[in-house]
């Protein structure tokens, strides 16, 4: 890292990630007057968030209501969701909506201007705002994009990756960024929010683009922060199985919304396609092995496509006609639901820091997310966050030293992600994560302690040495890091 130059960049706020989480936290803060400083590994608008082809789950429709949704949530979750956090996200996602059309976001409506909203596993109703169909990410990345790019008070750094968190008595006062031709900047700040997605590019088959390794979660455990329930990855159920071009490429859940239905080798269906997703993922896993085959159908047939253009095109990529042929696809790694342990404004165990997004675990999600939560949990924690952000003491006028860069973000080759997919995919036991407890790569061997530590099966976490679930652990959050042993935490 290069010397520390006389005067280090200085704002209210780092955000850390520019995805859809980073950009609305940055543009909230920047509204209620803070100087942000946003640091983005990659151009705006080619985040991870920009491939998201879910919508935004919130209580719309006429006869919904935040407790229906709540109650979805909280049944998905599988008795390990936080009962708080699921009412701040279903309470407030509506106006998180009603906020991003303000900024500019046109989303789906039907012929007479009302939200078009759609149906998803888990959800007892129509609640999914979608904007360009399967290209909500896309849309919503893209405005907010543009207005942080030419906001007065929101500095972006780009292409750049924080390298380390700039600590002082226990308190995170910053970050250093390094930009790709190796020059270090240092931000001096209030506070800094990570906003850097999740791990599930970490094993071998994944839907999510290769930067999605964890990187905020290893810079947070780095400085002392607390991570919360590793041994929670959601499989998606249907990603795209060739073998080769487009391997892993989602088939998004609202494809079996509209209708779509999913087909063993004897061309019968075999799941509920509307059940939540762990329980999709687990009815295609046993097919496949029933059957010997790595994939099953997915039937697109009679759907009416023009609303999933990206999926039209991928398929066409692969010389799949979805009018004629069954789609294969099997379960992938997609969704981090554990994170970095925060409270319902996003902070961490650390002072001044905060975390949002797949980032973070609030408790939210419990063992199973819901579909298209996600993208609501980004709005709502990353507004909340904002504000608490801005409104930490000021930074010392006198920074202490410049910390050292932290471990690498990124395993060497992909002996770790295989490692991953092995022993800790969609059934584990004890014996493979005994194994993976040894991976050179910090990351995976604090995801093993997590997965031995719970010996029960819930939701995502299924351990075939400890089949049944364990009501002893119901509200119970797998905490690890800081070098201890993994504890348990009730989180009602």
């Amino acid at each position: 890292m290069q010397a520390q130059p006389e005067t280090p960049l200085r704002a209210d706020v780092a955000v850390v990630g520019a995805g859809a989480a980073g950009l609305f936290a940055a543009l909230v803060a920047a509204a209620e007057g803070a100087e942000v400083v946003l640091v983005s590994r990659s151009p705006l608008a080619e985040t991870a968030s920009y491939w998201a082809q879910g919508g935004i789950a919130a209580a719309l429709a006429e006869g919904d209501s935040p407790e229906l949704h709540a109650r979805d949530t909280m049944a998905a979750g599988r008795r390990a969701a936080r009962e708080s956090a699921v009412r701040v996200l279903c309470d407030e996602s509506a106006a998180r909506v009603r906020d991003l059309e303000r900024m500019g976001v046109s989303f789906d409506a039907d012929r007479f201007g009302n939200l078009a909203l759609g149906l998803e596993g888990g959800h007892a109703a129509r609640r999914i705002v979608h904007a360009g169909g399967s290209s909500t990410g896309r849309r919503v990345t893209r405005e907010l994009s543009a207005r942080a790019a030419t906001h007065e008070r929101i500095h972006v750094l780009e292409p750049a990756a924080a390298v380390a968190l700039w600590t002082e008595d226990r308190r995170c006062i910053g970050m250093v960024a390094r930009r790709r031709d190796g020059a270090g900047i240092p931000v001096l700040a209030r506070s800094a929010v990570l906003a850097t997605g999740g791990m599930a590019a970490l094993w071998i088959r994944t839907t999510n683009p290769p930067g999605a390794v964890g990187a905020g979660l290893t810079l947070a455990e780095a400085a002392g922060a607390q991570l919360a329930d590793l041994e929670f990855m959601q499989f998606h159920p249907t990603a795209l199985h060739t073998g080769g071009r487009r391997e892993g490429f989602l088939i998004t859940e609202a494809v079996r919304g509209e209708g779509a239905k999913l087909l063993n080798t004897d061309g019968e269906r075999f799941v509920d396609e509307l059940a939540p997703r762990d329980q999709v993922a687990l009815a295609i896993e046993a097919e496949m092995r029933a059957s010997d085959r790595p994939s099953v159908g997915l039937d697109l047939r009679g759907i009416d496509l023009a609303r999933f253009p990206n999926i039209v095109s991928a398929l066409a990529e692969v010389e799949i006609d979805p009018g004629t042929d069954l789609v294969p696809v099997a379960p992938a790694a997609h969704y981090t639901m554990g994170g970095v342990a925060t409270d319902l404004d996003g902070r961490s165990t650390l002072r001044g820091l905060y975390a949002i997004g797949e980032t973070a675990c609030s408790g939210l999600h419990g063992a199973n997310r819901l579909a298209s939560n996600s993208l609501a949990e980004c709005f709502v924690y990353g507004r909340r966050a904002a504000l608490a952000a801005a409104s930490e003491p000021a930074a010392p006028s006198t920074p202490p030293p410049l910390p050292e860069p932290g471990p690498p973000p990124l395993p060497p080759g992909d002996e770790t992600r295989v490692a991953l997919w092995r022993d800790a995919g969609l059934q584990r036991d004890a014996e493979g994560l005994r194994r993976l407890a040894h991976d050179p790569f910090p990351l995976a061997r604090l995801i093993a302690a997590a997965c031995l530590a719970r010996t029960e099966s819930r939701g995502a976490h299924q351990r075939t040495d400890h089949p049944q679930t364990d009501p002893g652990l119901d509200l119970m959050h797998t905490l690890v890091g800081g070098g201890s042993e993994p504890r348990f935490e009730h989180w009602g």
